[in-house]
């Protein structure tokens, strides 16, 4: 597996998927798999803290590759590049009916790929499908609200 891709669709437009994605100095009040330390831009850097279910936290600092309103992607390694890097993306786009699908996804890359996978199990698509519920939750109560 070095590929892992998820998706949900969201009852609200791309632009208040966005916000609640981008706010992530309130990813504690609802995100269970990631927390990020200050608010991704292109370019730069930030620390992402992941939980994978029945896993420990793994704490990284990828390169934020695009931050544009409509895809977040950051590109992060283990330890020295080339041994297990991942490009994590979140792509909003938007659905005929005004609703928003996200697709959340990584791609895996590197020596370490199938020995770190296979110790991950399905954790990390466990974890990608509980945050795309609850960002799906948090952005749809805000629209009733």
């Amino acid at each position: 597996m070095n590929h892992v891709e998820t998706s949900v669709d969201i009852d609200a437009p791309p632009e208040a998927v966005w916000e609640v994605l981008m706010d992530v100095e309130r990813y504690e009040e609802w995100n269970p798999f990631m927390t990020i330390e200050k608010r991704p831009v292109a370019g730069e850097r930030v620390t992402v803290h992941l939980t994978p279910p029945g896993k420990p936290a793994v704490t990284m600092t990828p390169e934020v590759l695009v931050a544009d309103g409509r895809e977040l992607r950051w590109r992060g390694t283990l330890g020295v590049n080339g041994l297990y890097d991942g490009e994590h993306t979140f792509t909003l786009t938007e659905r005929p009916d005004g609703r928003t699908r996200l697709v959340h996804a990584e791609r895996f890359s590197g020596v370490l790929v199938r020995p770190v996978n296979w110790w991950l199990g399905d954790s990390t698509e466990r974890g990608f499908v509980q945050m795309n519920e609850a960002l799906k939750a948090r952005v749809e109560s805000r629209a009733v609200a």
